[in-house]
């Protein structure tokens, strides 16, 4: 058995799931960190967009490619926890950071058998520059029942995942909904160091103008808008400025 196989033997098996669409930039940064940690024992990466570069990208980090037909992010990592052989299974988002620390403390969380799963603290960085001073606020949320959203790399013992059935069949907000159950289950851990999301999509963008948009998608749907319907407004969004991205850079 080599050493990297017995480390492994001894700890928690972590199986990364990794939904995609459109990202190989972001895969590009991610994968290789995480293929040369020890305990990150298998890659799962659920693409929806037919990109044979993110797949190249998937396959010569050792990960594991399963396609997708459409963009819809919950039924991507429920396919991806389907493929999982892990005691736990991460989501994490392609342009969120996930080192040896974080999962380091995903081990320590667990180490607890009354703790289910949780997700990490996330860190205010360059997309709001003035708003930093509020990131105590919404460390004091998340503590106290605040909901735990997919760019905080939400981690659950996985025979809890498959007992809660896993995420919703909705196309959209599927993390608000999950978040919801998973804290109903058991006890849950919000941990330490922080995660931190790339800016680049957000200064591309416009940083208010993306955060305004996403707060008016979740407070339309606690008003009760159809993730359906919501989702094919996202997309659409999505779709547009990516189109329009690509013109500027030809």
């Amino acid at each position: 058995m080599s050493g990297r196989a017995e480390v492994r033997a001894t700890r928690l098996r972590i199986s990364v799931v990794v939904p995609a669409w459109h990202e190989r930039e972001n895969l590009a940064v991610l994968l290789p960190a995480l293929s040369r940690l020890d305990s990150v024992a298998e890659i799962i990466v659920v693409d929806a967009s037919g990109d044979s570069e993110s797949e190249r990208i998937v396959l010569s980090c050792g990960g594991t490619l399963i396609a997708a037909p459409v963009p819809n992010r919950g039924e991507q990592m429920n396919l991806g926890a389907q493929a999982a052989s892990g005691d736990v299974i991460v989501f994490q988002h392609c342009d969120t950071d996930l080192d040896a620390a974080h999962l380091g403390s995903i081990e320590a969380a667990l180490s607890d058998p009354l703790t289910i799963g949780g997700a990490f603290y996330r860190k205010f960085d360059d997309r709001h520059p003035r708003l930093k001073w509020l990131e105590w606020m919404a460390r004091f949320l998340t503590r106290h029942g605040g909901t735990l959203y997919g760019d905080q790399t939400i981690f659950v013992r996985r025979e809890i995942f498959l007992t809660l059935g896993g995420f919703a069949k909705i196309p959209l907000m599927e993390d608000i909904e999950f978040s919801r159950r998973l804290r109903a289950a058991g006890q849950i851990a919000v941990l330490d160091p922080p995660v931190r999301s790339s800016a680049r999509r957000h200064l591309q963008k416009g940083a208010w103008r993306t955060s305004i948009q996403n707060g008016l998608f979740i407070a339309l749907y606690h008003l009760g808008v159809s993730p359906h319907r919501l989702h094919r407004w996202y997309y659409r969004s999505a779709e547009s400025s990516r189109e329009r991205d690509v013109i500027l850079s030809s």
